[in-house]
């Protein structure tokens, strides 16, 4: 780790340093979220919520790729292109100088923060967020497909949401006075039919991009990354600067949550590699980054937004009280951002229903938290 530690400061200088507690100064005032939510506070836009995290340093780099932010701030550019740009690649398949605004800000924090150690994993799987999450709030999950979503009158000024849903046994559905959509509202997405509302709910145009995940068992081909002798290649992951010959972004062993791989064996013995590629990889392509292999499954799948100018973010109140969660999506892809969203949705949604204005997009709230501790 020390002869690592001077081959860094001989490529980039004070660069990784510098990186780790930039990083880290987003991130911890991005952290302020969850003491403004354990107060009971949300915000009526995505707009207001970044602001009340980082203020007018957060908003001005709306119009930013992470490439300007990060030059702005000293980084080298040598440093972006074969530190950021491959993790950029690896997290949300884009290109610093392409992904913009606070949304590439904090989209490229998250990938670096990624990169980094520290990290921590769920044993039996990152599944067990979402699950966990739906077993704490204690909801009623019903197994449907939501295909219309109709505003009616139930006697001035009460208006209702008619929710239809195809359920395994058909055609069905409920009112309800809060509807909460929690999918992206892009085309070929949700899917979901709006009806009777004056102006109509827009579909936004956002698309997003197709990541295929292809996970082998087998045994990697180390000549193919350059290494002539297999027992001296122990890479566990690679990462890829922009370069338009590669076929894949990265290329990762699985491993179970405290079962990880002896270094110097890996080649040696099969493992579960994931791969991280734009289009599926062909039989050709397979072959040459594995000498063999016994088991292939592909997973193509719409991951994240795709990230460009001009951005804006999507409103969260579509209605009265029909709300949008996947707006904050924009910012950064990940389940967290999900949970932080709904739980803003669900402040809000409380907020509004009764009428608290004070607890709704208030000003400086990290000074005037500190002040009543």
């Amino acid at each position: 780790s020390f002869i690592n530690f001077l081959k860094l400061l001989w490529h980039y200088g004070l660069n990784p340093l510098r990186m780790s507690m930039w990083v880290e100064d987003i991130l911890d005032k991005f952290m302020r979220i969850y003491r403004y939510q354990m107060h009971d506070y949300a915000f009526s836009s995505n707009e207001r919520l970044l602001h009340a995290l980082g203020g007018n340093d957060f908003t001005r780099l709306l119009n930013q790729t992470i490439d300007e932010a990060m030059q702005k701030a000293g980084f080298s550019q040598k440093f972006i292109n074969e530190v950021v740009c491959p993790a950029m690649r690896v997290n949300y398949a884009g290109l610093p100088s392409r992904v913009v605004g606070f949304l590439g800000f904090l989209a490229g924090a998250v990938s670096l923060a990624g990169v980094q150690s520290g990290l921590w994993s769920v044993k039996g799987g990152n599944k067990l967020v979402c699950s966990g999450l739906i077993y704490s709030s204690k909801a009623e999950v019903i197994p449907a497909t939501v295909v219309i979503t109709k505003l009616f009158s139930a006697g001035d000024p009460v208006k209702l949401y008619q929710v239809t849903y195809n359920t395994s046994s058909g055609l069905t559905g409920d009112t309800y006075d809060i509807v909460l959509i929690a999918a992206p509202l892009g085309h070929r997405m949700a899917n979901i039919n709006f009806q009777n509302f004056d102006p109509p709910i827009p579909e936004f145009p956002n698309p997003y991009h197709q990541t295929v995940t292809t996970l082998v068992h087998g045994r990697l081909n180390a000549s193919f990354f350059g290494y002539q002798d297999p027992q001296a290649f122990h890479l566990g992951a690679i990462f890829t600067t922009n370069n338009p010959k590669l076929f894949f972004n990265s290329l990762g062993m699985v491993s179970p949550v405290g079962d990880i791989g002896v270094a110097g064996k890996l080649p040696l013995q099969s493992a579960i590699w994931k791969v991280f590629s734009k289009e599926v990889l062909t039989k050709e392509q397979l072959n040459l980054l594995f000498s063999s292999y016994d088991s292939v499954k592909v997973k193509p799948w719409l991951a994240y937004p795709e990230y460009s100018a001009p951005e804006k973010f999507p409103p969260i109140v579509l209605h009265e009280h029909l709300y949008y969660l996947n707006g904050l999506e924009r910012a950064a892809s990940a389940m967290e951002m999900s949970a932080i969203a709904a739980r803003n949705a669900a402040l809000l949604a409380f907020h509004r229903w009764h009428g608290h204005s004070a607890s709704v997009d208030q000003e400086d709230l990290h000074e005037k938290l500190k002040t009543e501790l």
